[in-house]
């Protein structure tokens, strides 16, 4: 992300902006198939991770990428600190092997927050910032955003996603044993990538399995350590990923002290903007599997139509919309139906 992308998403957050931007979550899913490039190759040499962002860049220019530059090896980056095995796939994301077996696993009574700077993948991620840093100032462009996953989301590799919803039914104490660890790392990863980098100014944190909960349990089991990571980081831009079918955490974002929410294609953007209220800028929400199965004129359709909503359902005001897929770019995606977007977006009339 270069200064004046930057300055346009706090203008987007400030609800100052005077155009549409279109903003994309992209990371390995989508990039290495697009860039043409195997994910092995995409996650352990450097210059071709770089060569891969440049080319994004390239090909999209009008576009602001979140959180841009993202250092990761998919879900393995997290769990790798708490000693999980994990897989890697030439043409695939990583899988992860769980820890814990259930909630009567005595691993549970000796889990420890790892340190990133020592454990796991993690090192190797704050090393490959710093490799790129300097690289990616000679072409103008910076970290700005830093980012992990999510608390239950990170419980959910540590042990079977239906054994920890099970466990939040039958056994809270021990997931809650479970959650205060992980939302510790959470933390020190933020921590450590902030200090590693020092030009950060904002946070993204993913944790799609806060919407799987009723909510009674997203109360107990998710917000308290949500909200406890974004507050650790006060006066930094806070965006917020969950695009779950599910719009529990809806009311909550506000609370939680979120600027940008990245959520579903399966929920109504307007229905959403008027749950929300003014305050939280939405990320959203064009059906992201459209960039691969559906026509270009389709994506642009569905785009400006995703448009029209928002913007009925705020007054006639576009402020406070950042035009997006309903989650992350998907595997497959395409340069054209990419373009068909952002063109939507352009072209939509405002003012």
């Amino acid at each position: 992300m270069n200064q004046q992308q930057w300055k346009n998403l706090e203008a987007v957050v400030a609800q100052t902006n005077t155009d549409l931007p279109v903003g994309l979550i992209v990371d390995s899913p989508w990039m290495p198939g697009y860039c043409g490039i195997g994910n092995i190759d995409f996650f352990a040499r450097p210059e071709v991770w770089m060569n891969a962002y440049k080319k994004i860049k390239a090909d999209f220019p009008e576009v602001t990428f979140l959180p841009d530059w993202w250092n990761e090896f998919g879900m393995a980056t997290e769990p790798s600190g708490f000693g999980c095995k994990f897989d890697f796939y030439d043409d695939n994301l990583p899988t992860v092997h769980h820890i814990i077996e259930d909630t009567d696993d005595e691993v549970i009574d000796t889990l420890t927050a790892p340190d990133p700077r020592k454990n796991g993948l993690m090192p190797l991620l704050l090393n490959l910032q710093r490799y790129a840093q300097p690289r990616m100032q000679e072409m103008g462009e910076d970290f700005y955003i830093v980012s992990t996953r999510g608390p239950l989301t990170i419980a959910s590799h540590l042990m079977e996603l239906t054994e920890l919803l099970v466990g939040i039914k039958i056994d809270g104490d021990a997931i809650h044993k479970i959650l205060k660890v992980t939302t510790q790392l959470c933390k020190s990863w933020l921590e450590a990538q902030l200090d590693n980098v020092k030009t950060a100014k904002g946070i993204l944190v993913l944790d799609d399995v806060s919407g799987f909960l009723n909510n009674e349990d997203y109360q107990e089991f998710a917000h308290p350590y949500i909200k406890e990571i974004f507050g650790a980081f006060p006066g930094l831009m806070h965006l917020f990923h969950n695009d779950t079918d599910n719009d529990i955490i809806v009311p909550y974002i506000e609370d939680l002290g979120v600027d940008i929410f990245n959520f579903t294609h399966k929920k109504d953007i307007g229905a959403v903007k008027q749950k929300l209220g003014k305050k939280v800028v939405l990320l959203g929400n064009v059906p992201p599997m459209s960039l691969v199965r559906e026509s270009e004129e389709t994506v642009y359709a569905q785009t400006q139509e995703v448009i029209g909503k928002y913007i009925a359902a705020n007054g006639g005001d576009h402020h406070g919309l950042l035009v997006s897929t309903g989650g992350g770019m998907p595997m497959g995606a395409t340069y054209e139906k990419t373009r068909a977007l952002i063109k939507a977006a352009r072209e939509y009339p405002i003012g």
